[in-house]
Formats: C-alpha cells, sequence, structure tokens
C-alpha cells in the first residue's frame, strides 16, 4: 500500500511560517515585551474591515502576524492562564506534580524517613506517577488542548484577517 504524502511545503510556504519563527527563538523575553503595541493600537476599530478576497486576507495576516506578533503572543498567554483557571483539576494536577517533583528533588537522594517506613526515591517517584496520572486523565487535558488551539486561532487569526494595514504601509506596496 502506498503511502500518502502531503505537501506541507506547498501550505506552510503561502503563509511563510518557516521563516516567521526564527525571530522568535532568537528574541530573549524582555526583548519580545517591549515590543508590544498599545492597547488602542491593536485594537483600533477604525482599521478593522472585511477584506476583499483571500489575497488581501493573506497580505494582512502575514504582516499583522509580523507587527503585532507580541501582543499575540500576550493573548495566546492570557487564553492559557483562563484555560487552567477555569479548570481547577488540571491546574490542581499540575501543581502537585510540580511540588511533588519539588518536593523528592529537596531530598538530594537521600531516602524519606517516615515514622514507621522509609521510602526510597524511585518508590516516591513511582506514587507520585500512580497519582498524578490518572488525575491528569480526569482533569481532561486532551480538551484543554484543543480549546486553547481553537480560541487562540480564533482569536489571532480573526484579528490578524480583520485588522487592515496602516494606510502608509498600503502606500509603501503600492509604489514598489
Amino acid at each position: 500500500m502506498a503511502r500518502i504524502q502531503i505537501p506541507l511545503e506547498a501550505l506552510t510556504s503561502r503563509l511563510n511560517l518557516g521563516s516567521r519563527f526564527e525571530g522568535v527563538r532568537s528574541q530573549s523575553m524582555a526583548t519580545r515585551f517591549a515590543n508590544l503595541k498599545p492597547i488602542s493600537e491593536f485594537l483600533d476599530i477604525k482599521r478593522i474591515s472585511k477584506p476583499a478576497n483571500f489575497g488581501e486576507v493573506q497580505s494582512r495576516v502575514n504582516y499583522n502576524l509580523g507587527f503585532f506578533s507580541s501582543n499575540y503572543v500576550a493573548v495566546a498567554v492570557m487564553l492559557v492562564i483562563y484555560s487552567l483557571l477555569t479548570n481547577l483539576y488540571l491546574l490542581f494536577d499540575i501543581l502537585f506534580v510540580a511540588g511533588g517533583l519539588f518536593g523528592i528533588k529537596k531530598l538530594n537522594g537521600r531516602e524519606l524517613e517516615l515514622g514507621f517506613t522509609r521510602l526510597t526515591t524511585s518508590q516516591l517517584y513511582t506514587g507520585l506517577v500512580i497519582i498524578a496520572v490518572p488525575l491528569f486523565v480526569l482533569a481532561s487535558p486532551i480538551s484543554t488542548a484543543l480549546w486553547l488551539v481553537g480560541a487562540t486561532g480564533v482569536s489571532i487569526l480573526g484579528h490578524a484577517s480583520f485588522m487592515d494595514k496602516p494606510i502608509d504601509t498600503a502606500f509603501s506596496e503600492e509604489a514598489v
């Protein structure tokens, strides 16, 4: 049976996704959030308009993803925080695992001595996994992750496609 080859390069080259993330990796967090655009510019309702065709949508998305990239990262972080605050089981499980790993690390490889037993670090890690995995499954992390992908995609791509470019960039593109 022949394998199905999906031409991912053809899909990603139209949106210029390959080079889009190179600048993100090279920037520090301080530099990243220093580039935040003001909220009045990010939510300028005077620049919201319906694109005429798909070519204009691509042009707007390419421009706005680069121009508002720090704001989009902030939106994604806020959506992650919101999803954790509304899914308290998942938040508890993450904090439980982080606290358990921190507590085991504080032992520095020594055994935990309780009044009636001694537990090795491997037993503590095993106990942490035995408790955390069922809690993790009950917390429905897959639905939370899918909600995050959908909400982030709709928010960011919706904003990027409906937010028109500034007038000065529109004129500079026509002059070229």
